[in-house]
């Protein structure tokens, strides 16, 4: 693999882009804004997305997919809701065979699809894997230290990948679960917002931590449900990224939940973001998915009420506290 091409010119796409730079791959980035475009090609930043980065200067940026389908692999980095029609839209030039990197986290809407279910149906001759863990885009790009989970049915497809895109600061660990790995990066999102909400509200840190253990018991359960392994939500692409996700307010879920938990409305909370916040696409998913398999998860329920209008934010956590008590588990 001496190629890549990125599907998505955000935060994420761009600062994966500069991985594989650094780890010495020709990358082209396909972002869908002109003006991204023009500038990464032209002064090797992307002030929109990730301002006060310098990119390196053999990342190409184009307007249309044509130009990845020479890429010996493509990391898919469009937020989850979009991704499909930006496979579609890549899916005539692509190679049959090529191995596909899934970058984003969360669940279809309404499909309530996986990202490699949506892989599957719009690129079928794909060889997916998927790529979750905690990661600050803005901390990869500046080349800080960061580890991730990488994770394909054939683990030898996640031993290549891994080897291909890690670097001094930039380090791989290869599972070959990846509904795991899926499940934790969609559900992380949405307990970020009830962390954040938490903070806003100012209930502590004990309601904080307890928020994040209980949280991580749903997302296992949910997990499991759907057919990956406890020991893969265990590590960085569950439990890491749900500590990372939870603990600061980098993190574009969290930052909402403590606007909500501020008494501000949704609305407000989204307002002047340029980069999406997957937690709230994916509450209502993670919800109904969550019912059709038989799952509780109380928090990510009470989450998706919220956004939804359906009930303010003290009664969901008076409903909570109020549920019947029983063995921790």
């Amino acid at each position: 693999m001496r190629t890549a091409g990125v599907i998505g010119g955000g935060a994420w796409g761009t600062a994966l882009a500069q991985i594989c730079a650094r780890a010495g791959l020709g990358v082209t980035l396909w972002a869908r804004e002109p003006e991204v475009v023009a500038e990464i090609n032209d002064a090797h930043a992307n002030s929109l997305f990730l301002p006060g980065v310098a990119l390196d200067p053999g990342i190409v940026a184009v307007t249309g997919p044509e130009a990845l389908g020479a890429a010996d692999m493509i990391l898919a980095v469009a937020p989850a809701q979009h991704l499909r029609s930006s496979l579609v839209a890549f899916a005539p030039y692509a190679a049959d065979g090529v191995p596909v990197l899934l970058c984003a986290k969360g669940i279809e809407s309404p499909s309530l699809k996986l990202m490699t279910q949506v892989l599957a149906e719009t690129l079928p001759g794909a060889r997916p894997a998927v790529l979750s863990g905690p990661s600050f885009a803005g901390e990869v790009a500046r080349g800080l230290p960061t580890a991730v989970t990488l994770a394909a049915s054939d683990v030898r497809l996640a031993e290549a990948l891994a080897r291909r895109i890690a670097g001094p600061a930039f380090r791989p660990y290869v599972s070959g679960d990846m509904i795991g790995a899926e499940a934790g990066g969609a559900v992380k999102n949405v307990l970020a917002i009830a962390c954040g909400i938490v903070e806003g509200r100012g209930l502590g840190r004990s309601a904080h931590a307890a928020l994040i253990t209980r949280g991580f018991a749903e997302l296992t359960r949910f997990a499991v449900a759907l057919g990956g392994h406890a020991e893969t939500v265990a590590g960085l692409c569950g439990l890491g990224d749900l500590v990372l996700t939870c603990s600061s307010h980098q993190s574009r879920n969290m930052s909402v939940g403590l606007a909500l938990g501020r008494g501000e409305s949704l609305q407000a909370a989204l307002a002047g973001k340029s980069s999406v916040a997957e937690g709230v696409a994916s509450a209502p998913a993670v919800r109904a998915l969550a019912a059709r398999l038989g799952v509780e998860t109380p928090i990510c329920d009470a989450v998706s009420a919220i956004l939804a209008g359906e009930i303010a934010v003290d009664p969901a956590i008076a409903g909570l506290l109020a549920r019947p008590l029983k063995a921790e588990g």
